[in-house]
């Protein structure tokens, strides 16, 4: 039986990987900041930070230190190349106008997480990629719609909270403040929303990788 993503279930699974995974979330994004500029750490780092979901989907509270994993650091070649097939690729179909790029990011999404799990090679994780999305590319897009649109709801609305205070403020040290404040805010909230957005795609790579058999 071939499995296939349901719009809430997506959603449902999403919010719980993610909630649980916040301080593991900030802690690995506080590492990869700081190292960002070391050479050849940030290569191992930066997989690691994609990667991410394809923890989450085990159910796994992960250590902000793993992203220092040496594991990392043997899939730097197929990393870049398929990264490289996957830009070329999209910015091939958006020739043919915006829709058919969506479409490749979607069926494509999933190749570096194939990447790292199944050990494949870039061709291999890209066709892969490609079968297991196939039916499921509308589900994906509407989930990727509604947290867009969630984000941008309650970024407007922290907005209007937030208008009086700063009308209201009328000394540096207030405005020091009050700046402090909202930027860290706001730092909390784009960390929400990466976990709840990293939490989807655990839920989509969970369900979808259960086909793999089928597939072959």
């Amino acid at each position: 039986m071939v499995n296939r993503l349901d719009f809430g279930t997506v959603l449902k699974e999403g919010f719980g990987y993610g909630m649980k995974n916040i301080p593991s979330l900030l802690g690995a994004i506080v590492l990869w900041l700081v190292t960002i500029w070391i050479p050849y750490v940030n290569v191992g780092t930066t997989i690691a930070i994609r990667t991410l979901p394809l923890q989450l989907s085990r159910g796994e509270i992960f250590s902000p230190l793993s992203i220092f994993d040496k594991k990392y650091y043997r899939y730097m070649g197929e990393y870049f190349l398929t990264s490289g097939f996957r830009m070329v690729g999209i910015c091939g179909a958006a020739t043919f106008l915006f829709f058919p790029a969506i479409a490749v990011s979607f069926a494509w999404s999933l190749a570096i997480l194939l990447l790292l799990d199944k050990g494949l090679n870039a061709a291999e994780a890209i066709r892969l990629s490609n079968k297991l999305t196939y039916g499921n590319k509308w589900t994906m897009f509407f989930v990727s719609f509604v947290l867009g649109l969630v984000y941008l709801i309650v970024c407007w609305i922290m907005t209007l909270i937030l208008r009086p205070l700063i009308a209201a403020v009328d000394s540096m040290a207030e405005a020091i403040m009050l700046g402090f404040f909202i930027v860290n805010l706001f730092l909390a909230l784009l960390v929400a929303f990466m976990a709840f957005s990293m939490g989807c795609q655990a839920s989509i790579y969970g369900t979808l990788s259960q086909n793999i058999e089928e597939q072959h």
